[in-house]
């Protein structure tokens, strides 16, 4: 068997131990591994008129040896791509294939007949993409196009439905508290409110947990609007009643104030997204000017995917790895591998295109407080979903 492994989306820590565990299980069978390179990018131009081995750009044969260190460092070895074959713009439409595909009025086109062709080209017998829900949505595709396919879901903000988590997730979490707990110490001793902003678009999960486990005053999620006037209030507040006279308050970078838009700029990415960020500024500066205390603003971002994986996330990453190889063992196809409630498991591929999973905020979050509040724990899993 001919296996094709990609990455797409956001790199998290944990992709290349997974990457790692695919192409071990897979050599203990005397199966090959090709890995493509730039997620999906790699498919859509690769040229079907030249040799495999003059396309190293696109597709990369890996062996044990190719993979023996990679998972001892973050990122991704085979690089990443946000591109969707399903809807290509004529910004990102190979050279090659331009004469093939007619805009006319459209914006985009479809380009899944070629990378069928690839595949077939390629010999690929199955596919293992790991990504989020934008990527892991064009491998259902694939899987109703007749492609074998064990998906592996990956993305920090936890937020592909069907599974209670994805590789990146733990590490994402783990910096964040990190660096919350040592922006305490320029806090403190300005004695200022810190703003930290914290990836998460549609899912304050990570700023949830994070907030939880820093135990930062504030937090604001994505799925609750905010009264800033309430908030700067508390901040207030949360500094004036503090030994060392200041405050910390998370935000999600998908947070909005009451009547107001999430902050986002630039162009629409190939799954319809813009980028996020810029709340947390607009936060600190809100409560500077409502409360007329300093503000310490500190956006994150790619500093929470930095860096070699926890030993969560490499257990996990490991796992899922071996886990989508022992599927296609088993001659199942139009899977993603998942843990549901803290048991390894599968669901159907397409289980991460018929939902959106987002933060219990009747059970985890105070409305009124801004801040994490456990209504209960028996009988959730480790995560908290």
């Amino acid at each position: 068997m001919k296996i094709g492994i990609l990455t797409g989306g956001g790199d998290v820590p944990g992709l290349n131990p997974c990457i790692k565990a695919v192409v071990n299980r897979a050599a203990s069978n005397n199966w090959d591994v090709l890995g493509i390179r730039r997620g999906w990018a790699g498919l859509l131009n690769y040229k079907l008129d030249l040799p495999e081995e003059q396309q190293r750009e696109w597709v990369e044969p890996l062996a044990r040896r190719d993979v023996r260190t990679i998972d001892r460092y973050g990122g991704t070895h085979l690089h990443t791509s946000r591109t969707n074959p399903q809807k290509v713009s004529k910004s990102n439409m190979p050279d090659f294939l331009a004469p093939n595909y007619a805009f006319g009025e459209k914006k985009t086109v479809d380009c899944t007949d070629h990378v069928l062709r690839v595949i077939e080209k390629l010999k690929i017998d199955a596919l293992i993409p790991i990504g989020g829900d934008d990527t892991l949505s064009f491998a259902v595709r694939l899987h109703k196009e007749g492609v074998r396919v064990v998906s592996i879901p990956k993305t920090m903000d936890n937020d592909v439905f069907g599974t209670d988590y994805c590789i990146g997730f733990s590490t994402a979490i783990t910096r964040s508290v990190e660096f919350i707990n040592s922006l305490r110490t320029p806090a403190g001793s300005h004695e200022r409110i810190a703003v930290v902003e914290l990836f998460g678009r549609n899912s304050g999960e990570t700023a949830l947990i994070a907030a939880y486990l820093s135990d930062a005053d504030r937090a604001l999620i994505s799925e609750v609007p905010f009264d800033i006037e309430r908030l700067a209030a508390m901040a207030l507040n949360d500094r004036n009643t503090n030994p060392s006279n200041y405050a910390v308050v998370v935000v999600s970078e998908g947070a909005s104030m009451l009547g107001g838009q999430v902050v986002e700029y630039g162009q629409e990415d190939a799954y319809g997204h813009r980028k996020l960020g810029g709340i947390g500024q607009t936060v600190g500066e809100a409560i500077k000017k409502i409360t007329g205390v300093d503000v310490v603003n500190q956006q994150l971002a790619y500093l929470m995917r930095a860096g070699a994986p926890d030993s969560l996330d490499r257990m996990v990453a490991t796992s899922y790895g071996n886990l989508a190889i022992q599927e296609l063992e088993r001659g199942h196809s139009g899977l993603m591998v998942a843990l549901q409630n803290g048991v390894y498991t599968t669901v159907s591929a397409d289980m991460a295109t018929l939902g959106v999973k987002r933060v219990a905020v009747d059970e985890l979050y105070d409305v009124n407080e801004y801040r994490p509040h456990m209504t209960h724990l028996l009988g959730k899993p480790m995560f908290l979903y």
